[in-house]
C-alpha cells in the first residue's frame, strides 16, 4: 500500500467511524481497570493462646489466589517481620519464604515508637526502612498516632522518613487510623507538616467508617490525587467490625472505586480483611470470595 491509498483508507475508516452510534463507540472501549489486588497477613493470625504462624499465612495468601502480598500483622515474637529487631538472618529467610510461595511483596509496616524520644524514633524507623529495603516492598505503611501530644514529634519523624526513604527508593505512605490520620482534616494537615513529595496516603475506606463514623466517599475526595494504594477492609459502623466479607458492611466500594478512577489511581488494592473462621482453610475461602469481589467490582468500573 502506497502513502495515497494508505490516506484513502484511513479517511474512510474514520468517516465511517463518525457515523456509529455512540453507545456502539461506548461498548467498544475495554471495561473495568487492572488495578493489582493483593494480600496481607492479617486474616491468619488465629488466637492470642493459638497463633497460626506466618507460614500458615503465606500458605492462604498462595491458595486464595494472591500473587502479591504486604507485612502488616506480627505473626507472634519471633516473626518481626520490619521490625527493627529483625536480624539480617531473618530477613534473608522472610524473603526465601515469601518467594518460595511465587509471592511478590510490596507493602511493609513501620512500627512508630512514640514513647521514645524524637531522637530515638528516627533511629528506630530508620532500621525499619533499611529492612524494608532488604525484603525488597516498594511501600512503607504508617498509620499515625493518636495522641494530640504527639502530633508534633510525628510529622517530624515522618519528613525525616520520607526523605531518608526517597534515598532508597521506597515510599511512605499513611493510612486512616484515627487521631492524626482520622479523616480528610487530619490526613490533610499531616500532609502540609510534612511536606515531602514522598509522603502519600494509603486509603481505608473501612477505617473512616470505624474510627470516624464518616462517609469515606466524601472524606475520600479532597485527597484523592495524593492516594497511591488502598487498604481493602468493610466495616459495621464506627466502633464496629471490620472482619467482614466485602458487602457486608457500610463501605460502598464501587463509589470508592469511581472517585479513585476520576483521580488518575492505578493501585495497588491490598486485602486487609475477611471474615474469621475457626481453620485457616475456612479464612483462606473467605479471602478467595473478597478477591473475587474485588476482580468483579474493578471490571465493573
Amino acid at each position: 500500500m502506497n502513502r495515497r491509498q494508505f490516506l484513502q483508507v484511513t479517511s474512510l475508516a474514520a468517516a465511517a467511524g463518525a457515523w456509529l452510534p455512540q453507545a456502539a463507540l461506548s461498548a467498544a472501549k475495554p471495561a473495568g481497570v487492572g488495578w493489582p489486588i493483593g494480600c496481607f497477613n492479617r486474616p491468619w493470625i488465629g488466637s492470642p493462646d493459638k497463633p497460626w504462624g506466618y507460614d500458615t499465612a503465606l500458605d492462604g495468601i498462595q491458595a486464595a489466589g494472591y500473587r502479591l502480598t504486604g507485612l502488616l500483622t506480627r505473626p507472634g515474637k519471633d516473626e518481626p517481620l520490619l521490625g527493627s529487631d529483625a536480624t539480617p538472618e531473618y530477613l534473608a529467610g522472610l524473603k526465601r519464604r515469601i518467594a518460595a510461595r511465587g509471592l511478590a511483596v510490596n507493602i511493609g509496616a513501620l512500627r512508630i515508637k512514640s514513647h521514645l524520644p524524637l531522637a530515638d524514633q528516627i533511629q528506630d524507623t530508620r532500621r525499619q526502612i533499611d529492612n524494608g529495603q532488604t525484603v525488597g516492598v516498594e511501600f512503607l505503611l504508617t498509620f499515625g498516632v493518636s495522641q494530640p501530644s504527639q502530633y508534633e514529634d510525628y510529622y517530624k519523624l515522618m519528613r525525616d522518613a520520607a526523605a531518608y526513604a526517597q534515598e532508597r527508593r521506597l515510599k511512605v505512605v499513611m493510612k486512616p487510623h484515627g487521631g492524626a490520620s482520622g479523616a480528610a482534616e487530619e490526613i490533610q494537615r499531616c500532609l502540609a507538616k510534612v511536606q515531602h513529595a514522598n509522603f502519600k496516603i494509603w486509603f481505608d475506606a473501612g477505617n473512616i467508617i470505624h474510627y470516624t463514623g464518616k462517609d469515606p466517599v466524601e472524606q475520600l475526595k479532597p485527597i484523592a490525587a495524593q492516594v497511591t494504594g488502598f487498604c481493602a477492609k468493610d466495616c459495621e459502623g464506627q466502633n464496629g467490625s471490620v472482619m467482614l466479607q466485602f458487602g457486608a458492611g457500610k463501605v460502598d466500594f464501587p463509589a470508592v472505586f469511581t472517585v479513585l478512577k476520576e483521580a488518575g489511581f492505578q493501585g495497588p488494592l491490598m486485602v486487609e480483611c475477611c471474615a474469621l473462621g475457626e481453620t485457616p482453610e475456612i479464612v483462606t475461602a473467605h479471602a478467595r470470595k473478597n478477591r473475587e469481589y474485588l476482580e468483579r467490582a474493578l471490571a465493573a468500573l
